[in-house]
């Protein structure tokens, strides 16, 4: 079944989704509401100011005119001269020769691979941050990755400008094909082709839709890229540190630019003022796809008609459900992103191996499909159930790999351990849709929990005794949760009467519904 790209409007929230087979291939969200408007995104050009260098970590923060400053590593921060980015490409080509029969694990290659593998910042002079950035010093950055949580944006001095089909890069030397591209006659003509139109000492790769384009088309892409470039370097002679000199592309530019490809058979879009949007865009850039788009009238709200919502649900819940009955189960923290694999109602039909790998197999699909719809990225620890077999253990792996390539991030994918674990990284540049949509429960904090009744009442009774053997008055109150109450009050009454006749007090127990559950307050009064 062909691809489909639904965007729908509601209010000042804009989503995107590619679809396949009723499978979300991508989805992209933004909101007034939900995100700031000024907030850096990625791709957007800044003129920065250094405000602080700090040798010991190699790095700096530099103030963009965001509330957060940006941080800035020392990789990202220095420019090798032209020379210097030669001499690192012929040290990569070394490393990678010496050490091709040594990897660990396998890397899914995003667009940007190509530049990784060549212009590897390992191989750079061994400078120090503090060598060459001073507190004060006004320079250009790149939003690399936009705020997460607490932290600011990362950024880098590197500035990509990227098109429909190249990727322009005004300051490294380098020409690139997307890993994407498998076909080797195709890399090698695109990569002739950069390389008539590319000048010496400015960088270029072509994006994985560039696949099949001609001269004229790539060269045109370029051409407005650098037009770009040029505009913003007058712009950063004139302006101000802490300023955004370029924004990238609106979201539904972006979206079509970044996420929509030839196989795409329909771009369904239920707002008027989007499909203008959407049809300016195609006419300009994407005229093959003009005829494809359509305004979506129907009464059936268009995610609620093509299931997204629903996946959308499902994606936000800890635990996922597969076909066959067994679970996954997806807790996102600061530090990983850990999948645990049960076989849950499932129990197969002859060996109890066989039931364990067909639940693994389906828990591969159900894995990087929730990976790519929430966007978890960083460390990811999946715990499969426990193979014996090598055979079967190999092709969880490579089943694992082979869904992965569905993914536009970059991923990195550690063989299966002797404890049935896979280890894996995945490069994220924007926040998790659980970090978009939601936000930290106001009654338990953010943890999932709170202390049950009985714990409660043990850490009164203990605060009590502490009270009764300091005070003099004759009367102490009890204000709690009403369910600490009734607890207090029925099966906890016996410890009540018992301090009330070791102490000789009255013990008063009133319940406050506006109280937390594991709030309480105790007073003593005379009378």
């Amino acid at each position: 079944m062909p691809k489909e790209l639904i965007i729908n409007q509601t209010l000042n929230e804009c989503r995107a989704a590619l679809i396949e087979n009723g499978e979300i291939l991508d989805y992209l969200m933004e909101s007034g509401e939900k995100i700031d408007a000024s907030a850096p995104k990625v791709g957007s050009i800044y003129k920065g100011k250094v405000i602080r260098v700090l040798p010991g970590m190699q790095s700096c923060f530099v103030d963009i005119g965001h509330e957060k400053a940006a941080f800035l590593y020392v990789d990202d921060a220095y420019l090798p001269t032209l020379v210097e980015q030669r001499e690192m490409i012929e040290k990569a080509k070394k490393f990678q020769e010496e050490n091709r029969f040594k990897k660990i694990g396998e890397i899914i290659p995003d667009e940007f691979s190509t530049l990784s593998e060549t212009v590897d910042m390992r191989f750079r002079q061994d400078v120090s941050i503090e060598s060459f950035m001073k507190e004060g010093d006004e320079i250009l950055v790149q939003v690399a990755k936009e705020p997460i949580s607490t932290k600011g944006a990362r950024v880098t001095r590197q500035i990509t400008i990227a098109g429909r089909y190249v990727v322009f890069m005004p300051m490294i030397e380098h020409t690139g094909v997307s890993r994407r591209i498998e076909n080797e006659k195709e890399r090698d003509r695109l990569k002739e082709i950069l390389e008539t139109i590319r000048p010496e000492g400015t960088g270029i790769i072509a994006r994985t839709v560039a696949d099949g384009q001609s001269y004229k088309t790539l060269k045109n892409d370029y051409n407005m890229l650098v037009k770009i470039w040029k505009e913003i370097q007058k712009k950063d002679e004139k302006t101000k540190a802490g300023t955004c000199i370029y924004e990238d592309m609106n979201f539904i530019q972006r979206v079509l630019r970044d996420i929509t490809d030839e196989d795409v058979f329909q771009i369904w879009v239920d707002s008027k003022d989007n499909f203008r949007e959407v049809d300016k865009f195609t006419t300009k850039y994407l005229p093959k796809m003009k005829s494809k788009c359509k305004l979506y009238d129907s009464e059936v709200p268009i995610f609620e008609h093509y299931g997204i919502d629903l996946e959308i649900e499902r994606a936000l819940a800890n635990k996922v459900f597969l076909k066959s009955g067994g679970s996954i189960n997806i807790d996102q923290t600061e530090a990983l992103v850990s999948i645990d694999v049960n076989t849950g109602k499932y129990v197969g039909k002859k060996t109890l191996e066989e039931t364990i790998v067909k639940t693994n197999l389906e828990a591969v699909k159900e894995i990087t499909y929730q990976l790519r719809l929430r966007n978890c990225g960083g460390i990811i620890i999946i715990d499969f159930i426990d193979m014996e077999n090598e055979e079967h253990r190999n092709s969880v792996y490579n089943a694992l790999l082979e869904a992965l390539k569905k993914d536009r991030s970059k991923t990195n994918v550690l063989p299966i351990s002797g404890l049935g674990l896979v280890e894996m990284t995945r490069k994220r540049t924007r926040d998790t849709l659980t970090r978009l949509m939601c936000e930290p429960c106001p009654y338990c904090e953010g943890t999932g929990k709170v202390k049950s009744t009985l714990t409660v009442c043990h850490e009164l009774i203990r605060e009590l005794v502490k009270v009764l053997k300091k005070t003099q008055a004759t009367s102490v109150y009890i204000y709690t949760h009403p369910e600490v109450t009734a607890r207090l009050c029925s099966e906890d009454l016996g410890i009540i009467e018992s301090l009330e006749e070791a102490y000789g007090k009255n013990l008063l127990i009133r319940s406050e519904n506006g109280y937390h559950i594991e709030q309480y307050e105790i007073f003593a009064q005379e009378g």
